[in-house]
């Protein structure tokens, strides 16, 4: 999405908000997603230079914080930052992601915490830290990133899986607590997104099945009934509607955005 793409919604005027991960893919394209609508973005990631790159990239205000959704005083450190940087925040989007690629049986207990510590860990952390927040300011919205692998168990990442799993059942919980408090907790659940990680899984898969890493992302798009691999603007789209009055009564969902791979 570009700033030209549409018209400003009215609801994202003077809005603020935290991504993380966004210094690159999925991330970024949902920062420059929010920030063509207006919106003041501060870019949260583990990679400060990188952060701090894409935020200029950006423009509009967007400010780069540095954060390890691993530790809650790093989060608390980043969130008090963007606020003092922003002065105020009304949407959260937590992002940040890791995998790793392994047969089941030969999973080492350091790979199952890594996925668990970033991806499920630093949705609980991030969601807490801000949701108090938006409790006391009694309004906000907060987007997760879970997958397609929260919705269907995938083969070589069952870790993974499990961590997406946990952020839909999470999502849904959290969604039920905060309702009454005006604020609204959803995520979405992207397919074969063409980005660093998925660059990364490729050859990982590859090696793993005895392959080729061509015949993997051939793989991924005969499963993908739109015909192509998902793009991170694919899915920043989808965020910003979550983020938007048109999703005001949506809460608690894990909307699919996989190109029709999965379609319940």
């Amino acid at each position: 999405m570009t700033a030209s793409a549409s018209p400003h919604l009215p609801e994202f005027a003077g809005k603020r908000a935290i991504v993380t991960g966004a210094a690159a893919g999925i991330g970024r394209a949902i920062a420059e997603a929010l920030a063509a609508q207006g919106v003041r973005v501060a870019v949260a990631d583990l990679n400060l230079a990188a952060a701090t790159q894409t935020a200029a990239e950006i423009g509009r205000g967007a400010v780069a914080i540095e954060v390890d959704v691993r530790k809650r005083a790093s989060v608390e450190s980043a969130f008090q930052a963007a606020l003092a940087a922003l002065g105020g925040i009304e949407i959260l989007v937590a992002n940040a992601g890791v995998s790793t690629m392994q047969r089941a049986l030969d999973l080492t207990d350091e790979e199952w915490d890594f996925n668990f510590d970033v991806n499920t860990r630093g949705v609980f952390l991030t969601n807490q830290i801000v949701g108090r927040h938006f409790v006391a300011q009694g309004h906000g919205v907060i987007v997760n990133t879970a997958s397609l692998a929260a919705k269907v168990g995938a083969g070589l990442l069952a870790h993974y899986s499990a961590s997406k799993f946990a952020v839909l059942g999470w999502t849904q919980a959290f969604a039920k607590e905060l309702a009454a408090k005006g604020i609204r907790v959803n995520a979405v659940c992207p397919g074969f997104v063409k980005t660093s990680m998925q660059s990364r899984e490729v050859i990982w898969e590859a090696e793993l099945r005895g392959i080729t890493p061509e015949q993997v992302i051939n793989e991924y798009v005969s499963q993908t009934p739109l015909g192509r691999l998902e793009t991170p603007e694919d899915v920043a789209g989808v965020v910003v509607f979550l983020c938007s009055d048109a999703a005001r009564f949506m809460t608690g969902q894990g909307i699919n955005v996989t190109g029709g791979v999965y379609m319940t």
